[in-house]
């Protein structure tokens, strides 16, 4: 019998995968005006900072996966322990969870210094811990019987936002929609399968609603207590309306999916209320709540029509790994300019350890990024994609007055060259061309194959790095 539901539910999956949009449905644009004045605003941002951290940060393993039921890589648990026992032990982390160095304004402070203009925390992941006050569950950093509860900064969450608004750096709340926590999503009565909602929700349709006021209340309580809040940055796609089904989204399941249907309208609705031009990010369903796509851990070959955002982490995990291995200054610097050319906002990610500090390699490689950012933010602050976007190793981004810049990619310990050159653009004749970070002008001129900017010895010699920005003032095509 097990073997015939396997092969049914395998047609079944089939039929739907091959019914659902094989290609990328489009974006749907908002039309809320605060929201839109508020994307555009966000749009000039440029590069954020996500966190992710929570007890698993204890054990150094990756964040929640290792509980969800699924032969993954991600999802490994510690072998000398059967599932259940592996869930229990891994859920009481959440009472001894202590991190006594937590102090967010010195995470603000390397932020800011690094030219990141908003952050992303995650007030809870899909194991269903909150990092803030919630009163929906006993599962959170404040509850009593939390080491930490006791701190005067235990609302984690709270303090954070406070600490990044504080140095001038705008605030956005990442909320799990699934929660692998609480028994109106993973029912106890049924053990979980995949990470998806474990018992039948036609039959059990009480169980769903119950769910789904869950949801609606912890998303207020963000919402409303802590401050203002920019962006609601939802993850945990599969929770979805049936008919927002994709090839990749059924892929999530073992099973037949269900109609995960949290009623984002209301939840949007509410929070706007709360928030006006609240920015709203339903990661991976495409629709009206997704104000911006968010593609993870790769950059788009190119421009992409819409709003949207690379996330991606700054070592190798996005949780606290006690070895992680830092990605260079000069690796992070040219995804950013590459991402600005083509019209994308940086979301790069850290995860603290369980003393509530951050690695070194952290902070030192923010220094890198912002040392940078300094001399060349001109070129990627309120700059939009401009063809031909790149050519070799420029790329080009446009300012709203039509000013643009050549930004010049350079390899580790590479030198400054002679000679920049690039075809598909050229400044205006009688324009001026200098570079950032040095004074005087540059001469330039047109060539057959395109544009040759000469850089005199004297700035070759003041050792920049990773990356040079011309400006080129009004430009042509050619």
């Amino acid at each position: 019998m097990r073997k015939l539901w396997m092969a049914l539910g395998c047609v079944w999956l089939s039929l739907h995968a091959a019914n659902a949009q094989s290609g990328e449905p489009p974006y749907v644009p908002e039309t809320d005006k605060a929201v839109l004045q508020k994307l555009e605003e966000w749009q000039d941002w440029k590069f954020g900072m996500i966190i992710h951290w929570g007890p698993y940060s204890q054990w150094g393993v990756v964040e929640s996966w290792s509980i969800c039921p699924e032969d993954e890589g991600w999802t490994q648990h510690d072998p000398k322990y059967s599932y259940f026992e592996y869930v229990k032990r891994y859920e009481a982390l959440g009472k001894s969870f202590n991190p006594t160095r937590f102090a967010p304004e010195k995470w603000a402070k390397a932020a800011a210094n690094a030219g990141m203009k908003y952050v992303v925390f995650t007030t809870k992941h899909h194991d269903g811990y909150a990092m803030f006050d919630t009163k929906q569950s006993d599962y959170r950093v404040t509850a009593p019987d939390v080491a930490f509860s006791k701190n005067p900064r235990a609302n984690i969450a709270k303090e954070v936002f406070e600490a990044f608004r504080q140095e001038g750096v705008h605030a956005g709340a990442y909320f799990s929609k699934p929660d692998w926590h609480v028994d109106s999503y993973w029912w106890n009565y049924f053990p979980p399968h995949d990470r998806n909602v474990n018992y039948d929700l036609k039959k059990y349709p009480e169980r769903w609603n119950q769910f789904k006021q869950y949801t609606y209340n912890q998303i207020e309580e963000l919402m409303t207590g802590y401050g203002k809040l920019e962006i609601l940055w939802l993850d945990g796609g599969w929770v979805r309306p049936l008919k927002q089904q994709t090839q990749e989204s059924l892929s999530w399941s073992k099973t037949p999916p269900q109609d995960q249907d949290i009623d984002m309208g209301k939840i949007t609705a509410m929070a706007r209320s709360h928030q006006p031009g609240l920015i709203v990010v339903d990661r991976s369903v495409h629709g009206p709540y997704e104000n911006y796509r968010t593609p993870e851990q790769q950059i788009p070959d190119k421009p992409l029509s819409y709003p949207w955002e690379t996330c991606m982490t700054m070592g190798g995990s996005w949780s606290y790994a006690p070895n992680d291995k830092y990605k260079s200054v000069n690796t992070l610097v040219h995804n950013l300019v590459d991402i600005v050319a083509k019209g994308g906002n940086y979301l790069l990610n850290v995860g603290p350890g369980p003393d509530g500090e951050l690695h070194d390699a952290a902070y030192t490689t923010m220094k890198g990024i912002g040392d940078w950012m300094h001399v060349n933010g001109e070129a990627i602050y309120g700059t939009r994609a401009v063809a031909p976007y790149k050519d070799g190793k420029v790329c080009f981004t446009q300012k709203k007055d039509g000013t643009v810049y050549a930004i010049c990619l350079l390899d580790e310990n590479e030198s400054l060259p002679a000679v920049i050159s690039f075809k598909g653009i050229r400044p205006k004749k009688g324009g001026s061309v200098n570079m950032l970070g040095a004074s005087g002008k540059l001469v330039w001129k047109t060539t057959g194959n395109g544009v040759e900017v000469k850089l005199p010895e004297v700035l070759r010699s003041k050792g920049f790095k990773h990356a040079v920005a011309i400006r080129l003032g009004s430009v042509e095509k050619m």
